[in-house]
């Protein structure tokens, strides 16, 4: 019983965490502070919007996913 308990408390800390990552980053993409590499045309404007729109995608399912496995309980 006291493993299962134990278990518990590791998964909603490792779930918390994946959310809480997931919204800095793509917080940080869509603020410019996280681009695509220059490679991939990450310095050029159209690099800028397609970062800010992933981003905002990251953000979006991240949510998405957050509330549904808070109503899956």
């Amino acid at each position: 019983m006291a493993k299962q308990q134990g278990g518990r408390v590791v998964g909603l800390l490792a779930w918390f965490t994946g959310v809480v990552v997931s919204l800095v980053v793509g917080q940080a993409m869509i603020g410019g502070v996280l681009t695509l590499p220059g490679w991939l045309g990450g310095a050029t404007n159209a690099g800028m919007v397609i970062s800010s729109a992933i981003g905002w995608i990251v953000v979006i399912t991240t949510i998405v996913g957050a509330v549904m496995a808070v109503l899956k309980k």
